[in-house]
C-alpha cells in the first residue's frame, strides 16, 4: 500500500541542548472535536500512533502506553496532566512530555505538538517518526485508512530520506 509522505517541513528545535522540544505544526482538514478524539480514544489511536494506550487519554491519571515494534511492545507508563477538551492534552511518555494544541483554521485545525525529550535522542528521527504518524492520521481522518507504521516497518516508507531532509530542516 502506498503513501504519499510529502516534504519535510513544520517543525522546528526549541531550546539550547537536553532537555529539548520538537514542535510540530500541520494543518488538518478535520474540526478540532475530530482530531481530538484521534489523539485520546484508544482504537483511534492504535491505528495512527507510535504507540497504543490502555485507556482513553481524555481524562487525567496515570496509565500506559505501550511501544510496538514487530513482536516487541514495551509498556512506558504515563501521566494525562492536562485536559481541555478540544483544545489541550498533555501527558507525559516514559521521560519524555507532549502537548497536543489544537486549533480552529477554517473548517480544519492547526495541530501543534510540542515534544520534549529527556533522554539523549535523534530530533531528525523523532520528527521523521511524528510526520509518518500524522501522514496516517490524516488518512485515517479522511476516511481512507492507512495501516499503522510503527518501529522498522517505517524504513519501507522512505524513513532514511525523509530523517535526512529534517537533518537539514533542523540543523542537526
Amino acid at each position: 500500500m502506498s503513501l504519499e509522505l510529502g516534504a519535510a517541513g513544520g517543525a522546528r528545535l526549541e531550546g539550547d541542548g537536553e532537555p529539548w522540544t520538537l514542535v510540530f505544526i500541520r494543518e488538518l482538514r478535520q474540526a478540532p472535536a475530530v482530531v481530538w478524539r484521534a489523539l485520546t480514544d484508544p482504537a483511534e489511536l492504535d491505528q495512527w500512533a507510535p504507540f497504543r494506550a490502555a485507556r482513553d487519554l481524555g481524562r487525567t491519571g496515570a496509565t500506559t502506553l505501550t511501544m510496538v515494534d514487530g513482536d516487541e511492545a514495551l509498556d512506558l507508563p504515563a501521566v494525562v496532566r492536562v485536559v481541555e477538551a478540544p483544545r489541550v492534552l498533555e501527558y507525559s511518555w516514559g521521560q519524555d512530555l507532549l502537548r497536543w494544541e489544537l486549533e480552529a483554521a477554517g473548517d480544519g485545525t492547526r495541530l501543534t505538538l510540542r515534544h520534549t525529550l529527556v533522554e539523549p535522542s535523534d530530533p531528525a528521527s523523532v520528527a521523521t517518526g511524528w510526520h509518518m504518524c500524522v501522514v496516517v492520521l490524516q488518512r485515517l481522518l479522511d476516511g481512507d485508512p492507512h495501516s499503522v507504521i510503527r518501529g522498522r516497518a517505517a524504513e519501507k516508507y522512505g524513513f532514511s530520506d525523509l530523517r535526512e531532509e529534517y537533518a537539514k530542516l533542523l540543523g542537526t
